[in-house]
């Protein structure tokens, strides 16, 4: 029995414009003309003799007919395009491409994946580091380690961790300042306080001056101390012993376990968004995908509970 198809090249411009929710963005992916999308979803609309789209302002959104057909071929488009990206380049075994956010790629992400190659010697990946958001589509990305999941509202998404911020020292620095041994955090002198100049894929902004307030301490200023534009080198810098960081946790597990980092409180603040892995329709059959998953989420889950304190939820 012959496939029943429709028309692949507007089903191709169908996607791009669901996918990144704009004509213009669609056209600007594929090569061509807005106008020439446009007539693209004419032609499968009339195919279908569904409404596809409702414009809102400058971009589209997908009426119910849509999504059901956004459901129905977006992993079937998007396992063409893997099976050619494999072809063309010749993959004679698995390789993924994950892209990652910055700090969680270098401080927890890489010794994961240290863990899973020795686990499985065949593994091969590229890794990407960048930050939201990413175009899964144009750049074969596999699985996308991020803060937050609000930018891939049509992806598969995988709570990771719910993060939290929690101070910390090197026990170099704890020999050298006896007294927050007695008088806890108290002792440190605002100018040993380490502070995370959070970055804007962050949607919330735990900070030392928040900290004393919940533990009812006086309040810190926030010109004290050190300015850090990254929460990675927040941890070097407390391993180096040059003050306390309020860092994060998930960052400093393999530090705490080793004894290079000790916690001078229980008391934790949480991230305002938990850390996600995020993969696309069509992803969610491949093996290799869906094993890295598993073991990603089985790790933070080990990780976060192995962590000294109580993280708020």
């Amino acid at each position: 029995m012959p496939l029943k198809l429709p028309p692949l090249n507007s089903l191709r411009a169908f996607e791009a414009a669901a996918r990144s929710g704009s004509y213009v963005a669609a056209a600007e992916e594929l090569g061509v003309s807005a106008a020439a999308i446009s007539q693209h979803i004419r032609k499968l609309e009339d195919y279908f003799g569904k409404e596809l789209f409702l414009r809102m302002n400058n971009r589209v959104i997908l009426t119910d007919a849509g999504h059901a057909i956004f459901a129905g071929t977006a992993g079937a488009l998007q396992a063409i395009s893997d099976t050619s990206v494999d072809l063309m380049s010749d993959r004679s075994r698995s390789r993924l491409v994950i892209s990652a956010i910055e700090s969680l790629a270098e401080k927890w992400l890489v010794p994961q994946l240290g863990d899973f190659c020795r686990a499985q010697p065949g593994f091969r990946f590229d890794l990407r580091v960048e930050p939201d958001p990413v175009d899964f589509a144009r750049h074969n990305i596999d699985l996308r380690v991020g803060y937050g999941a609000s930018a891939y509202p049509d992806h598969h998404v995988q709570p990771l961790a719910q993060d939290a911020v929690q101070p910390m020292c090197s026990p170099a620095y704890l020999q050298a300042n006896p007294a927050i041994r007695h008088l806890g955090l108290e002792a440190v002198p605002e100018s040993d306080l380490l502070h995370t100049s959070w970055g804007p894929s962050f949607g919330s902004n735990p900070t030392w001056r928040s900290w004393f307030k919940k533990v009812g301490l006086r309040i810190p200023s926030d010109s004290g101390g050190f300015q850090v534009g990254r929460s990675s080198l927040v941890l070097d810098l407390a391993r180096e012993g040059l003050g306390a960081a309020l860092a994060q946790r998930m960052m400093a597990a393999r530090d705490l376990a080793r004894g290079h980092l000790v916690t001078l409180s229980d008391v934790t603040l949480p991230l305002g968004h938990p850390y996600c892995l995020v993969y696309p329709q069509g992803k969610a059959g491949r093996r290799d995908v869906m094993a890295l998953v598993g073991w990603l989420t089985r790790a933070a889950a080990l990780e976060t509970d192995a962590l000294p304190g109580e993280v708020d939820r």
